[in-house]
């Protein structure tokens, strides 16, 4: 398959800017993945879609204010760090600005000489990894100094940190939001709960790997980067319990989908289970876990529109996008939902 059969048409105004005041209030598109017919309503309206005995699946992975500026030890030159992934203590891999200005051995100071870094080695697309020296506690220097990683489509300041985490977010890791989680606030889960839906948690780091363009022609020649995810023994019983049942297993959002899709044995089967997944679901894989999914609309040509298109098939998939874009939804991170069921 060719990257190009994921394009679509995207005018930049339907590029959400900033979050919606109230969660739930985004729209909602609902796809029948076997017809490719649509339903246009409210995210609210997700309560209709759901039933008791289904098992709603969420990545409660917590942004890291990852983004840091600081300046050269010997030049006073500034510097941009973007933290991706923690490898040992503190030694992290990381993106930086100007790469070529920063070279094994440099020394980098944030925030006065609170925090330091020491370039070690140079790693896959010219990544860096570095080893932070401080006095304290690392995360709390970090929530300090550091600032949320909005994606690079955002132009405009967020006002209010907490509008990039879900409301049950709580594992620190990631470098970036798993976004179809933002359209639920805790009335919507207590009411969701109440009818009978069990929430099951996982956890996946969400690294800018699973975001970044794909460079190939050829999708099957793509290597996605590696994320850490953790499955729980409690998370596992539930959703083996759930599919026993013959309820639905519902993820909230692509890093939900690719956590329980790796962590699954052939049958499909979940045990307690943490490590690296580069786990790439394009048109073709065969779901093991998923038969739902709740997310949000992604990039042209990107990973993850190849991922939906996979449930629900490409056509299906870009005919909806083509009647989002018509009836002027609000697109990517910040923007409406789209109910795969």
């Amino acid at each position: 398959m060719n990257v190009k059969d994921f394009d679509y048409y995207l005018p930049e105004e339907l590029i959400a800017q900033t979050p919606l005041e109230n969660r739930p209030s985004s729209r909602l598109l609902v796809l029948d993945k076997n017809t490719g017919e649509t339903q246009h309503g409210s995210f609210c309206d997700i309560l209709s879609f759901l039933k008791k005995g289904d098992c709603l699946v969420l990545n409660d992975t917590k942004v890291l204010p990852a983004r840091l500026y600081g300046n050269r030890e010997d030049s006073g030159a500034p510097v941009e760090f973007l933290l991706l992934a923690q490898k040992e203590n503190d030694i992290w891999e990381i993106i930086v600005k100007p790469g070529k200005k920063c070279r094994i051995g440099h020394r980098i100071v944030f925030g006065n000489g609170k925090l330091k870094a020491e370039i070690i080695d140079i790693v896959n697309e010219g990544n860096r990894l570095v080893r932070f020296e401080y006095n304290g506690i690392f995360n709390e220097i970090l929530s300090e100094l550091g600032e949320m990683p909005l994606p690079p489509y955002i132009t405009k300041k967020l006002d209010n940190p907490d509008r990039y985490q879900t409301v049950y977010a709580r594992e620190e890791g990631s470098a970036a939001a798993p976004t179809a989680g933002l359209h639920f606030d805790n009335d919507l889960l207590e009411r969701i709960r109440a009818m009978g839906v069990t929430l099951a948690f996982v956890t996946l780091h969400v690294g800018l790997g699973t975001f970044r363009p794909v460079k190939v022609d050829v999708i099957e020649e793509h290597k996605m980067h590696s994320e850490f995810y953790t499955v729980s023994k409690a998370t596992a019983d539930i959703i083996n319990e759930t599919k026993k049942n013959g309820g639905r297993v519902i993820c909230v959002g692509t890093t939900s989908c690719r956590t329980v899709e790796s962590a699954a044995n052939d049958d499909g089967l979940l045990t307690e289970k943490s490590g690296w997944t580069d786990i790439f679901i394009y048109p073709g894989y065969k779901f093991k876990v998923l038969d739902a999914l709740i997310t949000n609309f992604h990039l042209p040509q990107s990973t993850l529109i190849m991922l939906v298109s996979s449930l629900a098939g490409r056509d299906n998939v870009l005919n909806a996008y083509t009647e989002a874009v018509k009836e002027k939804y609000r697109f990517f991170s910040f923007g409406d939902a789209m109910f795969i069921k």
